[in-house]
């Protein structure tokens, strides 16, 4: 997407007149305008001089935002300069001249007629010399506020008008209107008629050309200051990008801009100072404050190997580390990118106001027009008449329906942002709180994804230390991850690891080893069993363990069992209350792993989802969520490669931030923390933004229904209700005031308060639920007569000792052609096969012996 600098724009109307030219440019495919940041997205092929040229021909100005060279050796991005208030101060200066001006001229126009203020004698029955003050009180305010008619005068040139053309037809319909009553009281003092001249003094209306400028000069300011407010968290960001890096230039240490960082340059970070760009740690250790980025406040330990990102503190050690992404590649600048695009994406819901908005200015300026005439016909004064059609233009206002849904937008995706949850467009800033089913991958989303220990029995005259340092000692020299696991919690213990002499690794089995002259050994039950014997009681405890999705290990030395002990992926911390979380919002939670039928429902159950679907091949989840999506919007949330088809196949994809950077560049959302409690807090940060729209909508088409028929004078012949034109300036000044004000309220929401959550489904999350049960109950059904008509073989398979065993034999058995499932389990030894065609015993054992794994036994 290639994004653009618009100016000249003042309304809802004007970007919409923006976007429809540039959209009919040829090649271009999308476009949106963004009236709050004066920017524009483009995406298509065409060049971006006939985009540019487009613009200029609708009467705007454009240029294309400055890219960084992109290279290896980019720069930083110039970020002081990005978002920057220029409108506030002009129109600071120019309010205030105003309003310098416009306090002798009410003084002399209402003051003196209304109340009898005294003037100098001088003006003492001149009525012509008052009206001569007006006039040039007026004419310098209109000059100070003459971009209002520059700019409301392109609009009706380029066939586009704008709020500026109502401002200006308002005001300057005044103006004209009053410099004729003052020419006419010439005429009249000049004929000596005393009762026309002071007639002709009440047909005035310099003071409304005047106020209505003066009044929308201060709403615009109001409306320039509250956008500025939305914008906060990206500029947060923007100042959080270090200026300066210590680097490593022939092993001297030298300060150097940011933007001469280049890859694979050597810096130092000391204590106390913020990281300068993404890189890798080769000396030294510290703990590292992330929350700029993620919004986590504990500081997190960095070791040599480790990443780090620019913008983050190190709070302790001395850093010496390798530049591995600098200039708009850094974490810290792609995060910024993600706000900024999302800032200049359009939500769906934006679309009613632009079309409302792309025939508003005309039919409001139809509307006057008709006003006017129709009061005339109905025989009232030209100055009656004249009143009531000024009031309609200027209490007119299409800023508010303009502004309505990028404010919320953008204080909604700051939000995120501050809290480590970064929306990639607006789209799936709206799209998320509508999520009827959150679909998520199982290890490293709901588990932590790394083997832990989870339970230590020891046998009996043997105590758990004992048990830990023969397994740790054994474990160390292996590279399984349920090894890894146990040598863990051994350096946990601070245990010393011992010399094992003689080491051996049975595939599939366990291992083995010599300490200090004794054998010992260590692995599935089925290897240990044929070495010593278990006590009923320890394999009692395993059962148990593994109904829970565990894996128990055992462990022996010489002939002597020393005890068991359960290796796990175990959930994370937040991943139960995250879950429940989402169900109290109605939505249907589904567990998705590759992992066998019975692991997975223990986890399941401990996670608390509503359905497990087990056994899915990495290529497979897509086409599950491709079924879920029947049932209502998906959200799918993943970190691996493996589950990037799956977040492009959702209606909304989130990926956990510690996870791939294909899985992140497939998602619609990125969850910076790498929580699950993460899903919901953005699912009701994307609803209560949502609210937010629909009231701001509201309040902006609200006030237009309800303001321009009392402008208008349709109340006068039933309760004498009129409205001044001023009044009708202040409340239009007023309206994209409030609608702002309103968006920033979302600043006090707070995403993770699960109390105001629907803690019983409504009837229609019920009848949802039960739907999806139902589905899920017949298509088990049906699954269940289509395996009947299927042909299934049991193998007797020695050597699996995990779950790792199990996936790499039912990833090699469901390769084979005709083979549809393989349901396998390494505690009880066996893979059923469930076949569509007659398969060979002897392709089924080739295959899984090929994986060095024995096959004892195949029967039907």
């Amino acid at each position: 997407m290639e994004q653009y600098q618009v100016t000249g724009m003042s309304c809802a109307a004007c970007s919409s007149r923006v976007e429809k030219a540039v959209s009919a440019v040829p090649g271009v495919t999308s476009c949106s305008v963004s009236l709050l940041t004066n920017s524009m997205g483009v995406e298509g092929t065409a060049a971006p001089e006939a985009i540019i040229q487009a613009v200029t021909d609708a009467g705007y100005g454009a240029s294309l935002k400055k890219k960084e060279n992109g290279t290896a050796t980019a720069s930083a991005p110039n970020y002081d300069d990005m978002l920057k208030d220029t409108e506030t101060p002009k129109m600071k200066k120019r309010l205030i001249a105003s309003l310098v001006l416009l306090i002798p001229l009410m003084y002399v126009s209402m003051g003196h007629m209304m109340w009898n203020w005294p003037l100098p004698s001088f003006f003492d029955g001149n009525h012509v010399a008052m009206g001569l003050v007006q006039l040039l009180f007026t004419t310098a305010i209109m000059v100070i506020n003459q971009k209002f008619f520059i700019n409301g005068i392109k609009g009706v040139v380029h066939k586009s008008p704008n709020m500026d053309t109502l401002v200006a037809l308002g005001s300057g319909a005044s103006y004209i209107y009053s410099v004729y009553a003052l020419f006419a009281m010439t005429g009249a003092q000049m004929a000596g008629d005393a009762e026309a001249v002071m007639s002709y003094m009440h047909e005035f209306y310099f003071e409304s050309a005047a106020m209505i400028l003066t009044l929308i000069t201060v709403g615009k300011m109001l409306e320039a200051r509250s956008k500025g407010k939305t914008t906060d968290a990206l500029k947060s960001l923007m100042k959080l990008a270090p200026k300066m890096a210590t680097v490593l230039r022939d092993g001297v240490e030298i300060e150097v801009g940011i933007e001469q960082v280049r890859i694979g340059d050597q810096f130092v970070v000391r204590p106390g100072e913020n990281i300068p760009v993404d890189g890798i740690i080769l000396e030294g250790t510290s703990a590292v404050n992330e929350s700029a980025l993620t919004g986590e406040s504990i500081p997190v330990d960095k070791e040599t190997g480790d990443s780090v990102s620019a913008a983050t503190l190190n709070q302790s050690g001395f850093l010496r580390c390798e530049a591995t992404r600098v200039g708009e590649d850094t974490t810290l600048s792609q995060i910024i990118q993600m706000v900024s695009d999302a800032a200049a994406t359009k939500a769906p819901i934006a679309k009613v106001a632009d079309r409302v908005s792309g025939v508003f200015v005309p039919a409001v300026i139809t509307i006057a027009v008709a006003t006017i005439l129709i009061w005339l016909l109905a025989g009232q004064s030209v100055g009656f008449a004249l009143a009531r059609g000024i009031s309609v233009l200027v209490i007119s206002c299409p800023c508010a329906l303009g502004l309505a849904t990028p404010v919320a937008i953008m204080v909604g995706n700051g939000m995120g942002a501050r809290h480590g949850i970064m929306f990639k467009t607006a789209v799936s800033l709206e799209e998320t709180g509508k999520t009827d089913v959150v679909a998520l991958d199982k290890t490293g989303t709901i588990t932590s994804g790394e083997p832990q220990v989870t339970d230590m029995v020891p046998a009996d005259g043997h105590s758990e230390e004992e048990l830990l340092q023969a397994a740790f000692d054994l474990e160390q020299k292996s590279e399984h991850p349920l090894a890894r696991a146990i040598v863990q919690r051994g350096k946990e213990k601070n245990l010393s690891g011992r010399t094992v002499d003689e080491f051996e690794a049975v595939a599939g089995n366990g291992l083995t080893g010599t300490l200090d002259g004794r054998k010992l050994t260590g692995g599935n039950r089925k290897f240990i069993e044929n070495r010593v014997k278990i006590p009923a009681n320890i394999q009692n405890v395993a059962d148990r363990l593994a109904e829970e999705g565990k894996t128990p290990l055992f462990f022996a030395r010489d002939e002597e069992l020393l005890g068991m002990i359960a290796v796990a992926d175990v959930i994370k911390e937040d991943s139960y209350q995250a879950i429940q979380e989402l169900k109290n919002m109605g939505i249907h939670v589904v567990m998705l792993t590759g992992d066998n039928e019975r692991t997975a429902k223990a986890i399941g159950k401990q996670a608390g989802v509503d359905e497990v679907i087990a056994g899915v091949l990495p290529d497979g989840k897509e086409e599950v969520v491709r079924k879920l999506k029947e049932k209502g919007k998906v959200a799918m949330v993943g970190d691996g490669i493996n589950d990037a088809p799956a977040l492009t196949r959702a209606d909304i994809g989130i990926a956990i931030g510690a996870g791939t950077d294909i899985a992140i560049d497939a998602a619609d959302v990125v969850l910076m923390k790498s929580r699950l409690l993460d899903v919901p807090a953005a699912i009701r940060l994307s609803r209560a933004t949502l609210r937010n729209i629909h009231e701001n909508l509201f309040w902006a088409f609200f006030y237009n229904i309800i303001g321009i028929p009392l402008a208008a004078g349709l109340w006068y012949p039933i309760f004498g209700w009129k409205l001044n034109p001023m009044f009708g300036a202040a409340a239009m000044s007023l309206s994209s005031f409030c609608v702002v004000s309103n968006a920033l309220r979302l600043n006090l929401f707070s995403m993770y308060d699960a109390r105001k959550d629907k803690k019983h489904r409504s009837k229609k999350g019920n009848a949802h639920q039960e739907k999806l049960q139902n589905d899920s109950n017949i298509e088990s059904i049906e699954k269940e007569e289509k395996e009947n008509d299927k042909m299934t073989k049991t193998m007797e398979i020695k050597g699996m000792m995990c779950g790792h065993c199990e996936a790499r034999v039912k990833k090699t058995l469901e390769a084979i052609d005709g083979v549809t499932e393989a349901v396998v389990s390494h505690e009880s030894g066996t893979a059923v096969v469930t076949m569509s065609s007659e398969v060979a015993d002897d392709v089924l054992k080739n295959a899984v012996e090929a994986q060095d794994y024995e096959v004892t036994g195949i029967h039907a």
